[in-house]
């Protein structure tokens, strides 16, 4: 934090009000980081302790109930996950019997990826996921709102140093340790 502000376009000392202004400022965007931390890290653990799925995996259920035949790449490329993840993904869903895998009738080195009966009646109880809500909000503000959110957010993630961290519009925390973990499993 500079001890000096530009006034006018001169260079003036700031005053300790100003400074704990400013501190202030910075505590309560830090507050609020982490209150979006802690709504996405909650909707988690709901979304996990009512459906048993993770956000990641919700979604893949869903796109799956909504366009019934799809390889795991054209899957990874809708929902914006690599396709190694995807897989990773997939392979838990089938060994809980909620997707099957078949090789195409014309061309039998694709696999495409279907929803079992069971995945549907988890569906039928699932709650939406949290990016749902977010995005008919996020709609429905007027597009100047629009780009200063993002604008925003985009310098938030560069401060962090987080713009290089690949990421998809899925919200849910933990998600990497997840997998890790039961890959051990």
């Amino acid at each position: 934090m500079s001890l000096y502000s530009l006034d006018g376009g001169n260079i003036a000392p700031r005053n300790k009000a100003s400074l704990d202004d400013d501190m202030n400022r910075y505590e309560e965007v830090l507050v609020a980081l982490r209150r979006i931390i802690r709504a996405t890290d909650l909707h988690s653990r709901q979304l996990s302790k009512i459906s048993g799925l993770t956000a990641p995996q919700l979604l893949i259920l869903q796109l799956l109930r909504q366009q019934e035949e799809l390889t795991v790449g054209e899957v990874a490329q809708k929902v914006s996950l690599s396709q190694a993840t995807v897989t990773t993904i997939i392979d838990r869903l089938e060994k809980r019997g909620l997707v099957r895998r078949e090789r195409g009738s014309s061309d039998k080195r694709k696999v495409f990826v279907y929803l079992t009966p069971a995945a549907n009646d988890i569906l039928v109880d699932a709650p939406k996921p949290l990016q749902d809500s977010f995005i008919q909000q996020f709609q429905d503000l007027h597009d100047w709102e629009q780009t200063m959110i993002l604008s925003s957010l985009e310098r938030v993630a560069y401060m962090m140093d987080a713009q290089h961290i690949d990421a998809s519009p899925v919200l849910d925390v933990g998600a990497l340790d997840r997998l890790a973990r039961d890959h051990r499993e």
